[in-house]
């Protein structure tokens, strides 16, 4: 005889940032009268990755054609911009510059406009009489301008998608425990005791997405080591009118320090990237031992270390030393002085790291019994929430 099961839900989704709340919001949009229930552990939406990074809606120029990153920034961005104006959230269609300040990036930028027009990306290509007529104050040798980028609150977004979706979200949830059987669904215990019990769990809690995965009982091959951005406000925002990004670095998935004026006009200058010593460690004062010896203790850590010691190394000293931020900003910017620049809230990047020490570029999304795990979605992951959580949801409902 088999006993009866009472499910508070039939899906039960653990993070409450923009991916797990459009995830929520694709469910009850496809399959109308599907109960779900939202857990997230702080006290608010937003609150990690999705409230701490710069607002941009990225186009997807950066990202290898036909990966998830590519598809999903093209088709999200034009979606998060329709949504915003459904919803009357703050948002603006900018346009953006990616700069070559030196000849050995004219290669990489040409390789941007190849890239940009496979991903079916309007793309100008501009000289330094050009650049001047967008951002009087950049200097360059060469530059792409980028229409389709813009801005939004990424936050009120978030909140937006909470509300929509009709989904039981309940904050201060965190997940201590997860009791899966194949032949009856999940239970989740929270901190205070209390549990959730549903048909089918998905992972979305981002920067804890493998501990989350690992107390569902299966093994996400991937460890996340927390990269923390630091960044300034400028002073002289009158500088900058737009967005304006150095070429980035083909070998790491992190675009550099870049100039970002936001929804409110101020101009955020940053994120530089340097390992945190805690997955929510927004400063250097935030350390968690034994996050530091989790991270220590994966293999793959130590294989990115030697892979990538030269770049760490530079960020590591754009961290320790204003000074050395504040030149990498004069590369585009010569007219900023350190003084110019005063220090803003941090994020931190959840970055998948593989076993053999290969940094995941592409979403990452896997599915266990009875469970769907987003394994690696940071930037642009903002931006292409929406089709994410259209994915998600499609595999939840196979499911069900």
């Amino acid at each position: 005889m088999v006993r009866a099961v009472t499910y508070d839900c039939d899906v039960l989704v653990i993070g409450g940032g923009i991916v797990g709340l459009s995830t929520a919001y694709a469910l009850t949009r496809a399959a109308p009268g599907t109960r779900v229930t939202v857990l997230e552990k702080e006290q608010g939406p937003a609150r990690h990755q999705t409230g701490r990074n710069s607002g941009v809606i990225h186009s997807g120029i950066y990202y290898r054609p036909g990966s998830l990153k590519a598809r999903y920034a093209v088709r999200g961005a034009a979606e998060m911009i329709k949504f915003c104006a459904e919803y009357d959230i703050p948002h603006e269609v900018t346009g953006k510059l990616i700069v070559a300040t030196e000849r050995d990036e004219l290669p990489r930028l040409h390789a941007l406009v190849q890239r940009g027009r496979e991903n079916g990306i309007p793309v100008r290509e501009l000289g330094p009489a050009q650049i001047a007529e967008y951002e009087p104050e950049v200097r360059g040798l060469a530059a792409i301008q980028v229409g389709t980028t813009g801005i939004c609150d990424y936050g009120a977004v978030a909140g937006r998608l909470a509300n929509a979706s009709g989904a039981d979200v309940r904050y201060g949830a965190e997940v201590v425990r997860i009791d899966r059987r194949p032949s009856l669904g999940v239970a989740a215990r929270m901190a205070d005791g209390s549990v959730v019990r549903g048909k089918v769990l998905v992972n979305c809690a981002g920067l804890q997405c493998d501990r989350v995965a690992m107390l569902a009982g299966d093994d996400p091959g991937m460890r996340i080591v927390p990269f923390r951005g630091e960044y300034f406000d400028l002073v002289r925002p009158e500088l900058v009118r737009g967005l304006v990004y150095p070429v980035p670095d083909p070998a790491f998935p992190f675009l550099g320090v870049h100039l970002t004026r936001g929804i409110g006009g101020g101009v955020h200058v940053g994120p530089n990237a340097v390992p945190a010593l805690a997955r929510e460690g927004y400063g250097w004062g935030v350390v968690r031992p034994g996050e530091v010896a989790g991270t220590l203790g994966w293999p793959g850590s130590w294989r990115m270390a030697r892979q990538h010691w030269r770049y760490g190394a530079g960020e590591l000293r754009r961290s320790l030393s204003k000074g050395a931020f504040t030149s990498a900003v004069r590369r585009l910017l010569p007219a900023v002085t350190s003084d110019d620049l005063v220090p803003a809230a941090a994020g931190v990047r959840a970055q998948a790291v593989l076993r053999d020490g290969s940094l995941a570029d592409d979403f990452l999304i896997q599915e266990g019994v009875r469970a769907v795990h987003v394994l690696n979605a940071p930037s642009p992951a903002a931006t292409a929430s929406l089709p994410i959580g259209r994915e998600v949801a499609r595999r939840v409902l196979a499911v069900l």
